[in-house]
């Protein structure tokens, strides 16, 4: 309703400067004003009849025609609406993949990292391992004794088979049921105290 007035009131004012301002344009203007409120006065009932209000002086063909002018502006509001609606939907479809494409990168530096220090940390034990043979030269065992024999070293895992030579017999085999043997350095500690 406001847009028609604005268009009206528009092309008044452009006729208003294009006519000649004379005493004789002062009596159409006299007549042509009746003319222009009476139409002022049917759109504003029919802005009325299209919000639901004054319906009751309409006839049955008018609220048809009525009913029929709001289904039509109704399809149009919902048709846009619903471009609208698909319009937004790609929209976050483009930055979901977007969004989706970038965790897939961070996830593969995560991994990158994830490997990276776990072969430095595998470095690490080689390169310690390494530096602590040079710091502890590994003992040479004791040969195998008979007494050695009636005590089995003491062990941290699997079982162990220890041959040797015990009360004249050759080649004697004791077996152990222990979880693991212990280290050298260790075994050479635990042998001293025995």
């Amino acid at each position: 309703m406001e847009s028609i007035l604005e268009r009206y009131e528009r092309n008044s004012f452009t006729e208003q400067q294009f006519a000649p301002h004379g005493p004789e344009n002062q009596g159409s203007y006299f007549l042509e004003h009746p003319k222009l409120k009476a139409r002022v006065e049917l759109l504003q009932r029919n802005l009325r009849n299209y919000t639901g209000q004054d319906l009751d002086p309409l006839s049955y063909k008018e609220l048809h025609y009525l009913e029929q002018k709001i289904d039509t502006a109704l399809k149009s509001i919902r048709s846009r609406k619903n471009q609208l609606i698909h319009e937004s939907l790609a929209e976050m479809h483009k930055k979901e993949r977007e969004l989706q494409s970038q965790n897939n990168i961070l996830a593969e530096q995560v991994k990158k990292k994830l490997k990276a220090l776990t072969e430095q940390e595998q470095w690490e034990q080689q390169n310690l391992g390494q530096n602590s043979s040079f710091f502890m030269p590994p003992q040479a065992q004791p040969p195998l004794q008979p007494s050695i024999l009636s005590h089995p070293p003491p062990t941290i895992g699997g079982s162990f088979q220890i041959r040797g030579f015990l009360n004249g017999n050759k080649d004697v085999e004791v077996q152990t049921q222990p979880i693991t043997t212990m280290p050298p350095w260790m075994l050479r500690i635990v042998n001293e105290r025995i």
